[in-house]
Formats: C-alpha cells, structure tokens, sequence
C-alpha cells in the first residue's frame, strides 16, 4: 500500500500555504512535501506540521535567484559559494522541520557539460558529507524538456552516473514517474531497474501533470510493483488538480486519502 504524501506546493493551493497542513492531514494524508518554504520561517511551517500531527518527509533547497533565470545551483561552475550557502540554509530548515530529505536542483545546462559535471559531483560529495553530519539525504532528479526546457539532468541514467560518481551514501535518486514516462517511459522497467537507488518517489499523471487516475500511466499497477519490491518510502502527490484539490482526490480512497 503506498504512504502517500501531499505535496503541498501544487496542492491545496486553494488556501493559504501555511493552512494546508490541517487541510491535508483532514483529507486523510500522513506527510507532507513542498518546494520552495522560504518565504516562511522554518519555526512557523514546524509549527503548522506538528499541530496537523504531519511529518514532513521532503523539500527543495534554494535555487539561487529565480528571477534572474536559476533553476539550481549544483551544476553551475562558479557559484559553489552560492551552492554551499543554498546548503546551510536548507540544513538549517531541515534540523527545525525534522525533515531528512532534502532535493538539490542542478540548473541549467551549459556548453562545457565536462566542466558542468565535475562541479555537480564535487558539489554533492560536499552536501553528502554535510547531510551525513546533519541525518539527511539530498536528492537530484532527473527533469523532463517539455517542461523545463534548459534543465542539466535530463534521464535516471544521467543521474545514476552521476551518483555513481559522486559515490556517497547521503545522495540519492528521487525518481518521479511524471517525468521518466514523459522522458523515458518504461516505467516498470525503471521502477524495478532502479530499486534501491531511490528512497522517495513522486507521481503526476501523463499528460497534464493532473490527477493520477487518468492519462498513460497505470498507478495502481506501479504501487502494487513498489509494494512487491519492499519499497518502504514515501510517494508524493506532486500534481496540479483540474478543479479543486478536494473534488480531485476520488483516485486515492482506495488507499484512505479523501473519504472524510
């Protein structure tokens, strides 16, 4: 049975981030996920979290400055003070959330992919060895063109040649089936290829990044493969819903999300 998490950046949003806690832990979520909680002391999210009775299982570190075009700063040569600065101040959110996995975007790709690389590797090496100190992971991801045409990593083959460079124990795969069935598809081959290199997964459904319940992928049948293969992580509902968040979550009464 998936433990499923309401990521509360694309869900909800219907009300105010710091009120969708109560409002996910009443529609029957057990976690929760978010991108970007900067714009929120980390005291007053932990607050919100524990008074919903919600862990929360996963979140972005800064991306450096969206504004002027960043989209992460791991694979960006040059910026490593930018990097490690981005580090402590997701560190930081982290130890006040209790949160013990952290995803770290990569940015854009550039011409010098060689140079690109050696800098993301070494960068992780360094996060890995500072997450290890603090208990938490960081995560990369691989990221679809469709949707972010510039982005560095693209494929879970890139990413697992990267992490079998940067060879650490804190710095995994976060494998979001939305992306690798726009990019790759096969996801059951993947799913099982790739088990044991990913301790947290995120879903959406294909096209549309809508409910899961429609589109090209058969859910039911990747939670019953996850199930088989003893995974024991988190599945986060990283979707946009087509209406309201609560008329959309009729796909997980199955799994005891939306029955109240």
């Amino acid at each position: 049975m998936p433990k499923l998490a309401a990521n509360l950046s694309t869900l909800f949003t219907e009300i105010p981030f710091l009120d969708r806690f109560v409002a996910a832990r009443a529609a029957g979520f057990q976690a929760v996920e978010f991108q970007a909680p900067y714009a929120h002391p980390a005291a007053d999210i932990a607050a919100r979290a524990t008074a919903a009775g919600l862990p929360v299982v996963l979140f972005n570190a800064p991306m450096g400055d969206a504004k002027a075009g960043d989209r992460g700063l791991a694979a960006q040569p040059g910026r490593e003070a930018d990097f490690d600065a981005a580090i402590t101040t997701a560190l930081d959110y982290a130890r006040v959330l209790g949160c013990r996995q952290v995803h770290v975007l990569a940015g854009a790709a550039l011409p010098d992919r060689v140079g690109q690389e050696e800098t993301y590797v070494a960068n992780l090496r360094r996060a890995g060895e500072r997450g290890k100190a603090a208990g938490v992971t960081f995560l990369i991801e691989p990221l679809n063109a469709q949707d972010n045409a510039t982005y560095f990593l693209r494929t879970t083959a890139q990413a697992i040649a990267i992490l079998d460079c940067v060879a650490h124990p804190n710095v995994a795969l976060q494998f979001d089936f939305y992306h690798c069935q726009i990019t790759e598809g096969d996801l059951a081959r993947h799913t099982s290829e790739l088990f044991g290199r990913y301790p947290h997964v995120q879903i959406a459904g294909v096209p549309g990044r809508h409910e899961p319940d429609e589109g090209e992928i058969n859910f039911p049948f990747l939670f019953d493969l996850l199930d088989g293969l003893g995974y024991a992580g988190w599945v986060g509902c990283e979707y946009r819903p087509k209406a309201g968040t609560l008329d959309g979550l009729g796909w997980a009464k199955r799994w005891g999300i939306g029955n109240g």
